[in-house]
């Protein structure tokens, strides 16, 4: 399995658009085959900081999900609002 983890750093002023992309990219990803969980998280003590927690079966199915055109569209959408790091660990 793998376990991806996106920090996002985000102003205020684009927190919501963000946010909302955020949740669009997680209900379309939670469909996907592979996928065994992806879920946003809110930092309690930043509030510019969000993260993306996901878990996917294996290389095949994160692959079909990096080309797909929901991850495209809004990932684009995150990275022109906000800064992004991953972490990326196999389990």
């Amino acid at each position: 399995m793998i376990r991806i983890n996106v920090f996002i750093q985000v102003s205020e002023a684009n927190r919501t658009a963000v946010l909302d992309a955020a949740k669009e990219l997680t209900a379309c990803s939670l469909k996907e085959e592979g996928c065994i969980a992806y879920d946003i998280f809110e930092s309690s003590t930043r509030p510019d900081v969000l993260m993306i927690c996901e878990t996917w079966a294996d290389d095949v199915t994160l692959g079909a999900h990096e080309k797909s055109a929901h991850f495209a569209t809004q990932v684009g959408k995150m990275q022109e609002l906000a800064a992004l790091k991953l972490e990326k660990f196999n389990f």
